[in-house]
């Protein structure tokens, strides 16, 4: 019996198919024969007393879906069981920011999403969501078994909406309406400061960044002998080619790292061009919602041009995903690489280091220019 491509597209899924299905995952797993007879033989009996026991008859396709979700979501943080919206909106978010609510999550397995961080000035910021806050539902949808890829999908779309958050709080639990808006209407900011070359506020990794920084921040910069200040507090989405572009006016090579696949081989960023940048003294501010492609830069900048990370400890979600589309519209979303910085480290799951760590409680902007000064001065 051929498996069908989209597991949804079955009228019926029989409990020998799945079991047949999951064999064939986890068998080829070296030396697990015997764990894996012992999970099919529970499987096995969870469907029985399911089919025998339940009050209802369950819905087969119902049930086969929601195997294959949570067989996908459990791989990791970030691969998953995509349907056909979110599919849709996350092929859109590869190329382009999507509008969003500014509440930046993360999630661990079988945990609700935590609130790692709010946009300044975001609907999410002025609806009153707070740093530390569980989502535990998205318009009474609950959170509990989605991948992080799902969840940032839903808070996101192409035109402007409103998305109703269930938000736990300490002991509380309260609902808060907010409205999806262009949190970053531009890539970059860059500010004048004192002691420094500037501030290099990145927002996200979608072009045009390199180009605007190249015309707009590379002319200011380049004869200034004070370090620049990369800021990538909070940059939390993008494309690792418009990381791999924007390093490129600081590196130049194959000096940026790549994804390391499966099969060992290594799928190399290339900064092809001359940096104008190549020269200048750097720090980067990271915090716990630096996540993805600005990962991938502080670790290159960190490992490559020795610049001194400021602030906190990034999540370690740098990795490239794959999606592949199922017939039903529906897709699987795939961790097929995880970045490893030219000198060999991998930053999938073990995050940046800073160098000067910020204390908790003391992460404004003020806080990390001190450091940054202090760092400057050697003291």
């Amino acid at each position: 019996m051929n498996t069908p491509k989209d597991p949804r597209s079955r009228t019926v899924l029989r409990p020998a198919a799945a079991l047949l299905i999951l064999a064939a995952v986890f068998v080829a797993v070296p030396d697990a024969g015997a764990q894996v007879r012992r999970d099919i033989d529970i499987l096995n009996t969870v469907i029985r007393y399911v089919k025998t026991d339940y009050l209802e008859v369950p819905d087969p396709n119902k049930s086969m879906a929601g195997a294959f979700e949570g067989l996908v979501n459990a791989l990791d943080v970030l691969s998953g069981y995509l349907d056909k919206a979110a599919a849709a909106k996350y092929a859109a978010s590869r190329t382009a920011p999507l509008k969003d609510v500014g509440a930046i999550v993360f999630k661990r397995a079988n945990a609700f999403p935590l609130v790692i961080g709010v946009v300044p000035g975001s609907p999410a910021e002025k609806a009153g969501v707070k740093m530390g806050d569980y989502l535990s539902a998205l318009d009474d949808r609950s959170t509990l078994i989605w991948s992080l890829s799902e969840i940032n999908a839903y808070l996101k779309d192409a035109a402007p909406g409103a998305v109703k958050l269930r938000v736990i709080r300490e002991t509380t639990t309260k609902e808060i309406p907010v409205t999806r808006t262009d949190v970053y209407p531009r890539a970059l900011t860059y500010t004048p400061q004192a002691g420094t070359a500037g501030i290099l506020a990145v927002h996200h990794f979608y072009a045009p960044l390199a180009a605007e920084a190249a015309r707009t921040v590379v002319p200011a910069v380049k004869a200034l002998k004070a370090p620049l200040v990369v800021d990538l507090r909070d940059c939390y989405e993008g494309d690792p080619a418009v990381a791999a572009a924007f390093l490129n006016l600081f590196l130049t090579g194959d000096k940026a790292g790549g994804f390391q696949k499966k099969s060992g081989e290594k799928d190399v960023l290339s900064c092809p061009n001359p940096a104008p940048l190549a020269g200048i003294p750097i720090v980067v501010w990271t915090n716990q919602a630096t996540m993805g492609p600005a990962e991938i830069v502080a670790a290159a900048l960190q490992d490559q041009r020795q610049a001194k990370v400021v602030g906190i400890a990034t999540p370690g979600v740098a990795s490239k995903q794959e999606l592949f589309p199922l017939e039903s519209g529906d897709a699987l979303l795939l961790t097929t690489g995880v970045y490893v910085t030219a000198s060999g480290r991998k930053i999938w799951g073990a995050g940046v280091t800073p160098d000067v760590a910020v204390e908790p409680g003391k992460t404004a902007t003020k806080d990390y220019l001190a450091k940054t000064t202090a760092l400057s001065s050697g003291r």
